[in-house]
């Protein structure tokens, strides 16, 4: 029996809160990979996992309250909370590889595709692995052609969204990456839902297995908590939010500051000759012959 899917079983209110998160995931993340980048190779590693794991919590926490609307007909969901957690670790390290390719090698070229790749299909798996993670009396199915946009959303969302944080640019710019990232990657999740059909084995009664939000809710508290902290790191940096101070130079390798700063040209030293202690030399008179 065909299933009756219903995402957005609290009206527009799932959807606004998920994009909200997205959101502030993407903004931690992107000022986190940003920071990485003014600062020397010892301390970049830290900064880019905080960025991964503000990112991969906010995509995961997005998904997971855009899916307490979520509903079928005729059947109770519950989640195998294994499976949940399982998608929320892949999401943190894949995006974790794709940030740390960006944040070593710069958001250009290679590196830059290579980068969001992986992030954006990261995001992608973190999805489909936590749609896995559900557990109702029916079958899920999904249309190939809409699950492959919502990965090619996924993608080109990272791939823009990091591109955007290795411009090393203020606080407004990373912003707007983030409100762009977070539309993209809530549409990856609609788009990835519209690819869903439910086929139920049979009728059973929907209230046995508790509301969406009453299951969800309490699997939250954790990345929401971290995300909260991520938000405390941000605003007691001042680099984070204002980005790099005019006439600052940013240090890609050690020693070696990046974007044209000019390193001042040591002066060769000018050597003026000792004075000579040496009498000068007398000079001869010329000889008069004399007449005998």
């Amino acid at each position: 029996m065909q299933g009756t899917v219903d995402g957005f079983n609290y009206g527009l209110v799932t959807p606004l809160v998920a994009y909200l998160m997205a959101c502030l995931g993407g903004a931690l993340g992107l000022r986190c990979t940003t920071r990485s980048m003014l600062v020397t190779r010892s301390w970049r590693p830290a900064w880019l996992a905080l960025g991964s794991a503000a990112i991969g919590s906010g995509i995961w926490t997005m998904h997971f309250i855009a899916m307490m609307g979520f509903t079928v007909e005729h059947t109770p969901i519950r989640y195998d909370w294994a499976m949940t957690f399982a998608s929320l670790a892949v999401a943190i390290v894949m995006v974790g590889v794709g940030i740390f390719i960006v944040g070593h090698r710069g958001a250009r070229g290679t590196a830059l595709f290579t980068g969001g790749t992986i992030t954006g299909l990261g995001i992608a798996s973190m999805h489909y692995l936590g749609m896995a993670g559900m557990r109702l009396d029916g079958q899920l199915e999904y249309n190939t052609f809409t699950v492959a946009v919502s990965v090619a959303i996924a993608m080109a969302a990272a791939t823009a969204a990091l591109w955007a944080a290795g411009q090393v640019r203020g606080f407004l710019w990373s912003l707007g990456a983030s409100l762009v990232m977070g539309l993209a990657v809530t549409g990856m999740h609609y788009t990835g839902m519209a690819a869903l059909d439910v086929h139920v084995h049979g009728t059973s009664d929907p209230g046995t297995g508790g509301a969406p939000a009453e299951l969800l809710a309490p699997m939250l508290i954790g990345p929401l908590a971290f995300l909260l902290l991520a938000a405390v790191v941000v605003l007691l940096d001042p680099l984070m939010v204002l980005g790099r101070p005019a006439g600052a130079p940013v240090e890609h390798k050690p020693g070696i500051p990046a974007h044209g700063a000019p390193v001042p040209r040591a002066r060769r030293p000018v050597h003026h000759p000792a004075p000579s202690t040496r009498r000068p030399l007398a000079r001869r008179r010329p000889r008069i012959p004399q007449n005998r």
